[in-house]
């Protein structure tokens, strides 16, 4: 596992995490943003009538209405990243993180509007006479770029599972579990069973699912995060304060969160917006192609309203619920993940500002390559669940860990604990103790903090599995479009029996590993999409002339 987990950061570290990366996502953006005449705004207005079907057309060709095909797009993005992803950003990059997931959604309408837009230009038809599109079509049918095409088709494959099956179905069960105290195995079965029942109807049945589920959960879930910040009316002004205070030079440490930099914070806040609003990454425009219209760029209106629903609207929400709470800064009794544990040589202490900037840079994007903490190689005497002696530091979500217990099969662990290059090497040692918290955790926490008290985290739960859900049933609909595109009808069903299976299995993955893998297949996704979209800026400008030529 820990040669696993070493790849993924490895490969994370050269797409998703690298410098570069937001650079480009939100440089096509910008671009897209100024050469078209700012779309976001000027086309809004219009937006909202388009997917009410003011302009609608008895016989257009497609197998969804606009609102079928947005209500579709969004249960694809309204998803874990709106609890958990703006959670995990804010507990990497602080408040800052939020700013950039704003900037990302902002650009990011712009950017849906071209992806869906020339997408949809270039969708087809199946053996079944179903509608096929998405960013394959035109990259193959208007780039003449097959084999662009093709590993697009094939990142949407691996990417059903890293965005659209495993973090949701991982969540969902772990929100279950900590709310209800539902075994994690049986949140699965139960919750697989369901998915396989929807998705073997393909679009339209998932189609209509979604136009039932997303009105629902998106006012259910505003309504509860609106009851934590009234509670705590008095700190919203300071959040806003803080998230543009610190946008452009990162966030100070506060608490047992250790701060950081303006890099960091970019890259995480960017990586989480996309995660959320999926602008770019080329997803949405394969729901859209479902829509029943003869005009391309009709449907890339509707799709601008996506971000703004998504980002701008319900994960503002969460980051205000966690920003005006103060949790994102505070430290809980949780069950440590391997993954996010590490122990150190030296000890360490938050309260010392010497400290807090080496564990800064420490666990900064890039850290100093004179780095004086180093990873602890020990053999520890541990007596009843706790070690004895000093030297050393754990570390646990980007904090220093307290009150650390050591055990065994539910039992506090006597004996000797191995740690080789910071980490645990002794097997069936679990370990507990206080540090931060972040995905769902956290937001959870967070629904606390209010009238609503201890059932504040319910309305979490309650969100997080029709968000989830949903999220699950889009993505297996994007990859089944794409295993068409690459093998033809008869592979849909095997893919989809696998998408279910593997739902299934991430109920019992590490949740920080499963956050990995989608951060990795997300930028598979969007690199040759951008690449792509800037490729037919011409053809897109004139679309959007045409269009407007003829609606006048």
């Amino acid at each position: 596992m820990d040669s696993i987990e070493s790849l993924f950061v490895f490969v994370d570290s050269l797409l998703g995490s690298a410098v570069w990366f937001p650079f480009l996502l939100l440089g096509v953006g910008l671009f897209f943003t100024l050469y078209l005449g700012f779309p976001q705004i000027r086309f809004f207005p219009h937006a909202w009538r388009v997917v009410r079907g003011k302009y609608a057309k008895e016989g257009d060709p497609g197998d969804t209405s606009h609102f079928q095909a947005l209500s579709t797009a969004l249960s694809g993005t309204v998803g874990t990243g709106n609890i958990g992803g703006v959670a995990f950003a804010i507990f990497l990059g602080g408040p800052a993180a939020l700013f950039w997931m704003w900037a990302t959604a902002f650009f990011g309408m712009t950017t849906k509007f071209v992806e869906v837009t020339i997408s949809h230009k270039y969708r087809t038809t199946d053996a079944e006479g179903r509608i096929a599109g998405g960013p394959m079509y035109y990259m193959e049918r208007g780039l003449n770029m097959r084999w662009l095409a093709v590993f697009f088709a094939c990142a949407v494959v691996v990417s059903s599972f890293g965005s659209g099956s495993l973090p949701q179905s991982n969540n969902m069960a772990s929100g279950l579990e900590a709310s209800f105290g539902v075994p994690t195995w049986i949140s699965g079965v139960v919750l697989s069973a369901l998915l396989g029942l929807v998705i073997i109807g393909g679009i339209r049945r998932i189609a209509v699912v979604a136009a039932s589920i997303v009105p629902a959960m998106g006012i259910l879930y505003a309504l509860g995060a609106l009851a934590v910040v009234v509670s705590n009316i008095d700190q919203v002004i300071p959040s806003f304060v803080a998230v543009f205070r610190d946008a452009f030079s990162g966030s100070a440490a506060a608490g047992g969160f250790l701060g950081a930099t303006f890099a960091y914070a970019f890259n995480r806040g960017v990586n989480r917006g996309l995660f959320s609003n999926e602008a770019g990454q080329g997803s949405a425009p394969i729901a859209h192609a479902s829509a029943r219209t003869e005009e391309p760029v009709s449907e890339g209106m509707v799709s601008i309203l996506e971000p703004f629903i998504d980002t701008l609207i319900i994960c503002t929400l969460t980051g205000l619920v966690i920003l005006s709470s103060g949790v994102w800064k505070e430290k809980f009794f949780n069950e440590f993940a391997a993954f996010d544990t590490e122990f150190v040589a030296g000890e360490y202490r938050e309260t010392d500002p010497a400290h807090v900037q080496m564990l800064f840079a420490h666990m900064d994007l890039v850290p100093p390559q004179d780095d004086p903490i180093k990873p602890l190689n020990a053999e520890l005497s541990v007596v009843d669940g706790v070690a004895q002696g000093a030297g050393f530091t754990v570390i646990h979500n980007r904090s220093i860990a307290e009150e650390v217990r050591y055990s065994r099969a539910g039992e506090p662990y006597s004996g000797t604990l191995s740690v080789v290059d910071g980490h645990v090497a002794t097997p069936d040692v679990s370990i507990n103790g206080r540090s931060l918290l972040h995905s769902v955790p956290l937001t959870a926490e967070a629904f606390k903090r209010s009238f609503l008290g201890e059932y504040g985290q319910y309305a979490v739960t309650v969100g997080l599995v029709m968000f989830a859900f949903s999220t699950a049933l889009a993505w297996s609909y994007y990859g089944d479009r794409s295993m068409t595109y690459l093998i033809g009808l008869q592979a849909v069903m095997p893919y989809r029996i696998v998408y279910v299976i593997g739902f299934f299995l991430a109920t019992i993955v590490d949740t920080s590993l499963i956050w990995l893998i989608s951060a990795v297949t997300l930028a598979m996704m969007a690199i040759p999409n951008l690449i792509g979209l800037l490729l037919m800026r011409k053809e897109v400008r004139q679309l959007t002339r045409d269009y407007w030529r003829k609606f006048d």
